[in-house]
């Protein structure tokens, strides 16, 4: 009874814990090696973040930095490189501290190259205006790149950045004229336009990807949110009763068995949140449009505060969700291989809510600090990785490979030590037909959970693995209808996801709450619903007095 008292309190605090907790951390400057492409072969090869945008990681920068790469090719300012890298990428110094690009550095470049600008457009970007950059008498900055070559293309003849394309088995070739590019229509609004939002939308500042149209069409996105709806309500339903059964009868399940009752409560919130994102819409995942000529954008970043509860609650649980499937298994393997009984693995019941809340937990924080939670137009709902392949791998995917391949050791090690046990007890027929059993409800309970983790892993692989590709497509797509028409925007790009992985990939994540009422559809639950309905229903005296 204590070890029941204990679970439903340490579930209790650890998760009132996690959400009340204040997240507050000071970035400290840090040098590190310069890993921008962009800005290799200048005259420093370490850099200082978070840099003057407040970037915190070199990919962040290197989205900033990439589009200027046609004006890099064009070569219309020697200066112009140096000055951007130290700018968004910025010298590591004795100092410790960010030093500025010199006035007279960033007037180099933008004098030899606002004129190919102006040609296509566009201004000087505002937040490389050199009056906001010292003079270098007045303060120490970076000065000249004094190891840049002493040639130089004539200004008043740009050459045009071209890509190839290979879609379709076709080899076609993008003009890629314009330095930058302004999607006004695209801004998002003010309440996301903070200095420690890392998220551009094609390297603008103050914008945000469109919140439909990007790599689905409009019928692909309500299919998908009518599929998470109905899924996660299943979800919710199956879970919810199997945490009632819980309930009503918690000294039934002990250890080894007690951990999935803790997974399906995590899944039972998992479901909450995609079944949010269904009945909101878009109110989640999108921002309403600035004004009548823009559009809807993605939500990015923790802004939004129904997008940041959202995310807590899909993220956290689900990641707690798969510490317990571990915990589960390790369980398993201590009582079937090492012979502990129910009284020795409760003794260490606090370790594992320590292992399940924690980890999860220190993760989410994370994501939190880097600001790295997106809007899922797909769903409704928001999440991690979903514009950022590093975030994903770091966050989602490699967690999720790790969690599973010690919880299948595990379980396969408790496999054995119940195979060596079995083939002992040849003359025992009562026990060995109770241990056969008992390898069978484990043995489907296993599968019904690894199927749908390994396709998750599967389908989320080939999502980093595409995205890159896809962003392209689209943005080629982007390009070559604006110069028929300014105000259209593409509907999909050539290269585009398959729409049923991700079909797929959202029924997996639910798909496991509504399997894991497996292990409580039995004979004991019907009587103990029925002892339930007995005790309330009221007597014949009762009815009588």
């Amino acid at each position: 009874m204590f070890s029941d008292n204990r679970d439903s309190m340490g579930l209790l605090f650890l998760c009132v814990l996690v959400f009340l907790m204040p997240v507050m951390v000071v970035s400290q400057p840090k040098c590190l090696r310069l890993r921008i492409q962009s800005c290799k072969g200048l005259n420093y090869n370490r850099t200082i973040f978070p840099n003057f945008e407040n970037h915190r990681t070199q990919s962040a920068a290197d989205v900033a930095i990439g589009h200027f790469n046609p004006l890099f090719k064009v070569t219309c300012s020697n200066d112009l490189k140096y000055f951007v890298c130290t700018y968004y990428a910025p010298v590591c110094n004795t100092l410790g501290r960010l030093l500025p690009p010199c006035r007279s550095l960033c007037e180099s470049a933008r004098d030899s190259c606002l004129h190919v600008m102006k040609k296509f457009g566009y201004s000087w970007p505002t937040e490389l205006a050199c009056d906001k950059f010292p003079l270098m008498k007045d303060q120490i900055c970076v000065g000249r790149n004094l190891s840049r070559s002493s040639t130089k293309r004539p200004p008043d003849k740009p050459t045009r950045a071209t890509k190839i394309v290979k879609a379709g088995g076709t080899t076609r070739i993008v003009h890629l004229e314009r330095p930058t590019i302004a999607i006004p229509e695209f801004r998002c609004p003010e309440a996301q336009r903070a200095p420690n939002d890392l998220h551009r939308f094609m390297g603008e500042r103050k914008c945000g990807a469109p919140c439909r149209n990007i790599y689905f069409t409009n019928d692909e996105i309500k299919i998908s949110r009518v599929w998470t709806g109905f899924w996660s309500a299943i979800c919710a339903a199956s879970t919810i009763f199997t945490l009632l059964t819980f309930f009503i009868d918690m000294r039934r399940f002990r250890y080894p068995e007690r951990p999935i009752i803790f997974l399906s409560g995590c899944y039972f919130v998992v479901s909450i949140g995609f079944f949010a994102g269904f009945v909101g819409k878009d109110s989640i995942s999108c921002n309403d449009a600035v004004s009548a000529n823009a559009n809807k954008t993605l939500t990015q970043g923790t802004k939004n505060e129904a997008c940041t509860v959202v995310f807590m609650m899909i993220y956290f649980f689900y990641m707690a969700a798969s510490i317990w499937w571990v915990i589960l298994t390790l369980t398993w393997f201590l009582a079937a291989g090492m012979k502990w009984g129910h009284e020795a693995i409760e003794n260490n019941s606090q370790f594992f809510h320590l292992a399940a809340w924690v980890i999860p937990a220190i993760k989410t924080i994370a994501i939190l600090v880097l600001t790295e939670v997106d809007g899922d137009e797909l769903t409704g709902v928001c999440f991690v990785g979903l514009s950022s392949e590093r975030a994903l791998r770091g966050f989602v995917l490699g967690p999720l490979i790790v969690y599973f391949f010690v919880g299948v050791f595990f379980l396969l090690s408790g496999f054995i030590s119940l195979f060596r046990v079995r083939s002992v007890l040849k003359n025992d027929g009562d026990k060995r037909e109770k241990i056969e059993k008992l390898m069978i409800r484990i043995g489907v309970f296993s599968i019904l959970y690894m199927v749908p983790a390994i396709t998750v892993i599967g389908c989320l692989s080939y999502e980093q693995a595409n995205r890159e590709q896809w962003r392209q497509s689209w943005l080629d797509a982007f390009l070559l209808e604006r110069r028929r028409c300014l105000s259209c925007i593409p509907e999909v790009g050539e290269d585009r996801p398959d729409f049923a992985v991700f079909l797929v990939k959202y029924l997996m994540f639910l798909i496991v709450g509504v399997t894991s009422g497996f292990w409580v559809w039995s004979t004991k639950t019907l009587g103990s619903w029925r002892r339930l309905y007995t005790r309330l229903k009221p007597s014949k005296n009762d009815v009588s007095t």
